[in-house]
């Protein structure tokens, strides 16, 4: 079974502006790695080989990225510098990109994916979610195989205020979570439960044809996916996998600042130097 990815990185990234009127929120580093360098990691790590980033005109950054750098790729490999050689991403897959014209909403931007994806199932992951210690397209792709569905990554917030996240209830069956509801941003105490959706999800082709149809209906503002989702949950094609992965989340400054932390903490290279600053720092 061929999986695809896809990566929604078209959004403007305000939280981050300044920096973000010219530097597309997705190539902020985490010390020497860009965030986008960790979903491709993840993807590739599935078996994903061919992925999609869904991006827009002020982001050909992105682009540039990924092509070849034949120039640098041939100094560094004059001078030796065979270590830094070795850090310029080349990940053995086929990276594509499109362009959505208009931020029209996240339905709009997976809509540009149909023709890439054809008649295959497809991981969708948005940038401001990084997950270590695993691949978690791995851990959804294992369950889409199990149910034949579409599938959800969550995690249990148990003991939190989930209002403003995208909560999930869910039914047992067979030993599994199947989804029986979505509620977006539940107003407290009215959470249908702890789970939280976390921004990877593996869709079958079908769902494209959820979204035609929620689009047809859609009366202006921007357009997301929940339609298609609903649909899904009501035709009981919709899985819920609760990942114990560790989620960062880089879409906002103070998560940013803790998943930059955290990578430099767990990088050899730079794991003494950063604790002895971070000590520093705190007195």
């Amino acid at each position: 079974m061929k999986v695809k990815g896809v990566i929604v990185a078209a959004g403007y990234g305000t939280r981050f502006l300044p920096v973000t009127k010219t530097v597309p929120k997705e190539l902020l580093p985490l010390m020497d790695r860009p965030a986008i360098d960790f979903i491709v990691d993840e993807f590739v790590q599935a078996g994903l080989d061919e992925i999609l980033i869904i991006s827009s005109r002020r982001k050909k950054a992105l682009d540039d990225y990924f092509d070849r750098e034949y120039e640098l790729e041939s100094e560094l490999t004059k001078s030796n510098a065979l270590s830094k050689l070795a850090k310029l991403p080349n990940p053995p897959a086929e990276i594509m990109t499109v362009r959505q014209r208009e931020m029209n909403g996240t339905g709009n931007a997976l809509l540009l994916a149909r023709p890439f994806v054809g008649n295959h199932p497809f991981v969708v992951a948005y940038p401001d979610d990084i997950f270590t210690g695993g691949s978690l397209t791995s851990e959804l792709v294992a369950l889409h195989q199990k149910t034949g569905g579409s599938v959800l990554a969550v995690r249990d917030c148990s003991g939190m205020d989930v209002s403003r996240f995208g909560v999930v209830a869910v039914r047992e069956k067979q030993g599994r979570q199947q989804v029986s509801d979505f509620v977006e941003k539940p107003p407290i105490g009215q959470e249908p439960s702890h789970l939280v959706s976390v921004g990877r999800y593996l869709f079958e082709p079908s769902f494209f044809d959820w979204l035609e149809e929620g689009k047809k209906s859609h009366r202006g503002g921007e357009y997301y996916h929940l339609y298609a989702m609903k649909k899904a949950i009501v035709a009981k094609r919709l899985w819920a996998h609760c990942t114990t992965l560790r989620h960062l989340d880089v879409g906002e400054p103070l998560g940013y600042l803790e998943a930059f932390c955290r990578y430099a903490l767990s990088q050899p290279e730079w794991q003494e130097p950063a604790r002895q600053l971070f000590e520093t720092l705190s007195k």
